[in-house]
């Protein structure tokens, strides 16, 4: 499918509460697909929260639990895209995004980059993802990025080279200002980096970013969807739940790529022999 209707759910989770939480994401998946979107994007741990700490065990769950049916049943009418803990198969904890498509589970990306500073803790509670990968999907290659990962440059260059036109990148994004309307530093930050990174790679970039409070720290939002021209084509509001979304044509992809041909004649050799040679 080239043409399609992408929705981002930004979303306010309640911390710990996987019943409540499933529940809203089918709700908002449910008018998001009335209204004819063919996908939607949630917020990184956007089943669980964010400051999960201790609790991070027991809100892990496999990726085939049963928890995750209703999701799956959904994901017939609209492909779905959630944050959640994952235990693997060897029983570590990771912070993880599941798609759905076609009533399965098509891919899970783990977080490769866990923040570690500030007022994050994420090593302390998760592994790292080693991988990140393009996958197939019924609008083509797609990837996936966990809010860290897209401020690493290689994560999105590489899903780019192995095919990718669109990149979903969840995030938990903080802040400890108040929300009072206008260009919030949070937002400029992120949506330059965000333009930046879909103009030099001719794709499409869609990010969520949650909202609410948790353990006084408060979730921007300002999601939004960024073209390969690096125009941004939808936005979310500002520290409140919105559902927003977004005409995709991959073909623009192909339009922006020959318009600058940068990334056409990107040479991933050049890298590698590099990097081999500083030993890495």
């Amino acid at each position: 499918m080239e043409k399609f209707t992408l929705a981002v759910g930004q979303v306010k989770p309640r911390l710990g509460d996987l019943k409540w939480n499933l529940e809203h994401h089918v709700e908002i998946a449910e008018r998001a697909q009335k209204n004819s979107a063919h996908l939607i994007l949630f917020p990184e741990l956007s089943m669980t929260g964010y400051s999960v700490r201790d609790l991070n065990a027991e809100l892990a769950l496999d990726v085939d639990d049963k928890f995750f049916d209703p999701l799956k049943f959904l994901s017939k009418k609209i492909s779905i895209v959630v944050g959640t803990i994952i235990r693997d198969e060897n029983g570590g904890i990771r912070n993880a995004l599941i798609y759905f498509e076609d009533g399965a589970v098509k891919h899970v990306h783990y977080k490769v980059y866990l923040p570690t500073y500030g007022i994050f803790e994420e090593q302390r509670y998760f592994l790292p993802g080693r991988t990140v990968e393009a996958f197939e999907t019924k609008f083509g290659k797609l990837g996936l990025l966990i809010c860290e990962d897209l401020w690493h440059v290689p994560l999105p260059y590489l899903l780019a080279v192995q095919g990718a036109k669109l990149i979903l990148a969840s995030a938990a994004s903080p802040t400890r200002l108040s929300g009072d309307g206008g260009e919030h530093p949070g937002y400029q930050i992120n949506s330059e980096q965000h333009k930046s990174i879909a103009r030099l790679l001719s794709i499409y970039l869609a990010f969520a970013n949650r909202v609410g409070f948790e353990d006084g720290v408060n979730f921007w939002g300002g999601s939004e969807t960024v073209s390969p021209h690096g125009e941004v084509a939808a936005v979310g509001k500002l520290f409140d739940e919105d559902l927003i979304y977004s005409n995709i044509d991959l073909a623009e992809v192909d339009r922006a790529r020959l318009f600058a041909r940068h990334f056409l004649d990107e040479n991933p050799e050049l890298l590698v022999s590099h990097l081999k040679a500083l030993g890495y």
